[in-house]
């Protein structure tokens, strides 16, 4: 039961960034679908890979992935797509503690959270950039044969 409110608090999360990044017409459902899509691989990925950044790059270079077929599909950028599905995945309960351990002075946990907060930003950053990098260079040689 807890999975499938995970799973709507996904597809409503992203459904409600995308309606701020002024998604219209078919593709505020992809990138809300996205959202859904890459909530429900973390939770299966989480249950089988301990390690977290992992679980962010796959999950984020399979994002990129859906975003760059839905992007060819829908005539549309792959960016705002990739965006709003990953939005579910932002680190914001680890960047929250980071920066309430630096005000209360803990310096021990401040310096471990935010190396934590670090990896998990970099995994979704280097699992966009793996597959966009891709894709541009496979549709680039496609292009000019």
């Amino acid at each position: 039961m807890t999975e499938i409110i995970q799973l709507s608090a996904g597809l409503i999360g992203s459904l409600c960034f995308g309606v701020l990044f002024n998604l219209r017409g078919k593709r505020l459902p992809a990138a809300a679908f996205g959202g859904l899509l890459s909530w429900g691989l973390f939770l299966l990925l989480s249950n089988v890979i301990p390690n977290e950044p992992v679980n962010y790059f796959i999950v984020a270079a399979a994002a990129s992935l859906y975003s760059e077929i839905m992007a060819r599909v829908l005539k549309t950028p792959a960016a705002p797509i990739v965006t709003t599905s990953l939005v579910p995945l932002i680190p914001g309960g680890s960047l929250y503690y980071t920066m309430s351990y630096a005000f209360e002075s803990d310096f021990g946990k401040f310096l471990e959270k935010a190396v934590s907060t670090l990896k998990l930003a970099s995994a979704l950053a280097l699992g966009i950039i793996a597959v966009t990098a891709l894709s541009h260079v496979l549709f680039k040689k496609g292009c000019t044969k």
